[in-house]
C-alpha cells in the first residue's frame, strides 16, 4: 500500500456549488489513481470545509508518511506562492516526520486549451477550432 496521500485544495467558496465542484473532480481523480495513493482528499484554502490541516490529518490517519499538496489553481499568485504553503508547513508540524510537498498551479497545458475549446463548442454549438501548437 502507498504511504504517499493526495490532497487537492482550491481557494474555498461560500457558494456550494462551487466547493461540491472539487469533490466531482476530486472523484474523477480517485477513479484514475487506483491505488497509487494511501488517500486522496478535498481541502479549500478558505470559507469553506475542509480545511487543509482536517485533510492533512485524515491522510495521516490513512497511513500516509508523504503528502503531496495539489494546487486547483490555474495560475500562481500569493495564494498559491505564499499562503498555501505556509498552511502546508503548518499542517506538517502537527505530524512530525510526514513529509509534505506542494505542487505548481496547473499552468499552460494542451489539456487545457481541449477543454476551454469543447466548452466553447457547447455554448455556441458550433465546432470548435481544432487545438494548435
Amino acid at each position: 500500500m502507498s504511504k504517499t496521500a493526495l490532497i487537492i485544495i482550491d481557494h474555498g467558496s461560500q457558494m456550494a456549488a462551487a466547493n461540491e465542484m472539487l469533490e466531482k473532480v476530486v472523484a474523477l481523480v480517485r477513479r484514475k489513481a487506483g491505488g497509487d495513493f494511501s488517500a486522496i482528499e478535498t481541502a479549500h484554502m478558505e470559507l469553506a470545509e475542509p480545511s487543509l490541516q482536517a485533510a492533512f490529518d485524515r491522510c495521516v490517519a490513512a497511513g500516509a508518511q508523504t503528502v503531496i499538496i495539489s494546487l486547483f489553481f490555474l495560475s500562481p499568485g500569493r495564494h498559491s506562492t505564499a499562503d498555501i504553503p505556509r498552511m502546508a508547513a503548518e499542517a506538517a508540524a502537527a505530524h512530525p516526520g510526514v513529509e509534505v510537498h506542494v505542487t505548481e498551479p496547473m499552468g499552460v497545458d494542451d489539456r487545457l486549451a481541449e477543454v476551454l475549446l469543447a466548452r466553447v463548442k457547447a455554448t455556441s454549438g458550433g465546432p470548435a477550432p481544432a487545438p494548435g501548437p
